[in-house]
């Protein structure tokens, strides 16, 4: 069997972690955890949007200043 990801985790151990997760949880919490995880990741790449065009800003005045 070959690993799914880089860090070798294959299908075996996937199932075990959704198993975990169900026991844990419950089928009732899992949507409102994962609402709440795409929130967070949506808010992750707004930051990441937003600190790479003030970058990009930051260059472009750079580029215009005279020496």
């Amino acid at each position: 069997m070959t690993p799914l990801f880089i860090g070798g985790i294959g299908m075996q151990e996937i199932l075990l972690i959704v198993l975990v997760v169900l026991l844990f949880f419950g089928g009732r919490k899992i949507p409102e955890l994962m609402k709440g995880l795409g929130k967070g990741v949506r808010s992750f790449k707004e930051g990441l949007n937003n600190i790479e065009s003030d970058a990009g800003k930051a260059v472009e005045k750079d580029s215009n200043r005279p020496a």
